[in-house]
This record gives structure tokens, C-alpha cells and sequence, in this order.
């Protein structure tokens, strides 16, 4: 949001997120993302809140964020030489009068096969515990990508064409 130049406050939510497995993972981002801007919104005066969920899929299987080290280490070794979907869920919330609007968008991410090594040494540069899946793809983390398919944002955990056409039911735009 810096980046492009957009005054925010970061306001961390209380929300616990959520992997009902009853919900289609779209729906289930959806969900996360807004009960954090829900919540976030019930503290405050006035303004936009934006809120965010992203989980990563392989086979039908869900990666929220590692509970643990080893955790991690599983993921992250069952994503490698794989490819898998990274859902990320949108949520907007203006606090003035309840109105929200929310989606979200995919993108598929083809990792590079990984060494115990190399998945030691990436876990060394960077923290696995607060990443879905147990990977950023900024920085260091674009070496262990081989493709993505969709938007980079998407799997950076906000995809800005997205929040772009949420605001403008807010009257506003990012560019």
C-alpha cells in the first residue's frame, strides 16, 4: 500500500482464522478476510478497513499457516516440485455504516524441487510460521518458485486488481 502511495494505519485483528473444511477455500478466505476487517472496524471511528486471508491448496489439501517448525518443514516439502493454488480473500469494510464488499482471486505456483538443505536454508532467511504454506514469494522466496500463473500480488496475500475493484463500490480507486 506504500508503494502506491496509499496513507493506511496497520491494525492487527483478534481473529482466529478459520479452516472449515464445509467451506469451498474461496469462501473460506472470504470469510477470514472479512471477520478481520469486521472486527478491526468495530474498534474504530471511522475509515476503510481492509482485511485479508490467503491459504495455499494442493490437492485438495488446505496449508494455512505452520503451527510449528516441523510443520513448516512438511509443508513446504510437499509443495516442492509441485504445483499448487494460492487462494487470497479481499474484504473491505467502511466503519461509518457497516457497508462491505468482499472476493477473492487464485493464482497457481509452480515451486522448484527443494533439498532438505535448500528448505534449511530458507527457513534460516526467513520466518515460515506466519506464511500460508510456509513461503513468501518476495524476496529470497522467488528462487524456490519456478512459475506463477495469476497475479504476483494474489500470492503476496493482497491482490491489488481486486482490492482496486472492491473500493470502487467505496467510491474510490487505487489509481
Amino acid at each position: 500500500m506504500r508503494l502506491l502511495g496509499v496513507t493506511f494505519s496497520v491494525i492487527p485483528s483478534g481473529v482466529e482464522e478459520d479452516l472449515d473444511q464445509h467451506l469451498s477455500v474461496g469462501e473460506l478466505v472470504e470469510r477470514n478476510a472479512f471477520s478481520k476487517a469486521s472486527e478491526v472496524a468495530g474498534r474504530l471511528d471511522a475509515g476503510l478497513v481492509i482485511g485479508a486471508d490467503t491459504l495455499v491448496v494442493l490437492d485438495g489439501k488446505i496449508y494455512g499457516k505452520p503451527t510449528d517448525l516441523d510443520d513448516a518443514w512438511r509443508m513446504l516439502s510437499e509443495l516442492a516440485g509441485r504445483t499448487h493454488r494460492v487462494f487470497s480473500g479481499v474484504a473491505v469494510v467502511r466503519v461509518e455504516d457497516g457497508k462491505s464488499s468482499k472476493t477473492h482471486a487464485t493464482a497457481d505456483v509452480a515451486f522448484r524441487p527443494l533439498s532438505s538443505a535448500q528448505i534449511a536454508r530458507y527457513f534460516d532467511l526467513i520466518n515460515p510460521l506466519d506464511k500460508a504454506g510456509a513461503y513468501a514469494i518476495q524476496g529470497i522466496g522467488g528462487v524456490i518458485i519456478e512459475k506463477i500463473t495469476g497475479c504476483y500480488y494474489n500470492v503476496v496475500g493482497l491482490p491489488l486488481t481486486v482490492l482496486d475493484d472492491l473500493l470502487c463500490s467505496f467510491d474510490m480507486r487505487l489509481l
